[in-house]
């Protein structure tokens, strides 16, 4: 395949939340160099597949490198769901929408996004800065015969809303009107961001290890003819007691989108796998490895195969002692 501009391939980077030493160490074991300030391939360009914020320890590091990145055209990025979440967080509600903010500011809220507020702090001006940028990103990529969303691939959704926006970037109008539950623009920013939830049976949770209570799972989209919940759930949690074995009803099914063997590699983030990098799919590959969870940051060396391989998985484990975690040759983390 001839690709853009004569380049050999495609690295794609899952979920990367605030681990930019480790963000930095993983470019350079994928072969990119500083130079200029930004990491450069010869033949090569990155695609980040979202949620470069919150939780982890160096979440201006993993911005200003993925940013500097996508501006010196180094890079392409789609956005992630924490990156519309920060977005939301500062956007007052329109009207009549029965909110004050478009993400409350909620404990739990608040506890997701208090690390990057926290490390932005005395860096008002840059935070300002970076949340214009998160406008100028699309909610998902399609390019030299890959396609990229953080969550899920929803054709007749990304139709209609690629007639309104061809670019696949919102607008303030946009993210305003995603304050009505009903809304276009929610359900844009639900599905391609968030995925599909199932909601769970009455009175039943999930206490997740990352310590919330949930009451609906996370679903994926690419089984053809799916019966059970055990079919569906793509999470780390596990569904309580026999839930796996639950009939999905019609209405649930009629929820989940179908994305089939004979379609593009698609390529997404948002799914706190675990373990070893497999693929659920021929021609899927989800690359969010819990890295900020002490797991793994997951690349994907794509060359133009419409057949994925488990071969061309490349990471870096996260130890949970940060002196055993990798540190990028380039970068001095103690100036």
């Amino acid at each position: 395949m001839n690709m853009t501009g004569g380049i050999d391939g495609y690295d794609l980077v899952g979920d990367v939340h605030g681990c930019g030493a480790t963000l930095g160490a993983l470019l350079e074991k994928l072969g990119y160099h500083l130079a200029g300030g930004v990491y450069r391939h010869p033949r090569r360009k990155v695609i980040f597949l979202g949620d470069l914020i919150d939780r982890g320890p160096r979440i201006r590091l993993a911005v200003s490198i993925a940013r500097r990145m996508v501006e010196s055209g180094e890079a392409f990025m789609v956005m992630g769901n924490h990156e519309i979440n920060a977005l939301a967080y500062y956007q007052r509600c329109p009207p009549g929408a029965g909110c004050e903010w478009l993400r409350e500011h909620t404990p739990r809220h608040n506890r997701v996004i208090r690390e990057t507020l926290e490390q932005y702090r005395d860096h008002p001006a840059e935070w300002d800065d970076t949340l214009a940028w998160f406008m100028e990103i699309p909610l998902l990529l399609e390019r030299d015969g890959l396609r990229v969303v953080h969550a899920c691939w929803d054709a007749p959704l990304i139709e209609r809303f690629r007639a309104a926006y061809p670019e696949g970037r919102i607008d303030a109008a946009f993210l305003r009107e995603s304050a009505y539950s009903g809304s276009f623009a929610f359900r844009v920013l639900e599905r391609l961001t968030r995925g599909v939830h199932l909601s769970l049976p009455e009175g039943i949770a999930i206490h997740s290890g990352d310590g919330f209570t949930r009451r609906t799972f996370r679903a994926h989209f690419w089984a053809r003819d799916p019966q059970t919940y055990g079919d569906v759930i793509f999470q780390p949690d596990n569904l309580p007691g026999a839930l796996e074995l639950r009939r999905l009803s019609d209405d649930e099914r009629a929820l989940l989108p179908y994305y089939g063997p004979e379609q593009c590699p698609l390529f997404l983030g948002h799914y706190w796998c675990e373990g070893v990098p497999a693929l659920p799919a021929p021609n899927i590959a989800c690359l969010d490895y819990s890295a900020v969870k002490f797991g793994r940051l997951v690349a994907y060396r794509w060359d133009g195969e419409t057949t994925l391989s488990a071969d061309k998985f490349v990471w870096l484990r996260v130890p949970q002692d940060e002196r055993a975690r990798p540190r990028p040759g380039g970068i001095d983390l103690d100036s």
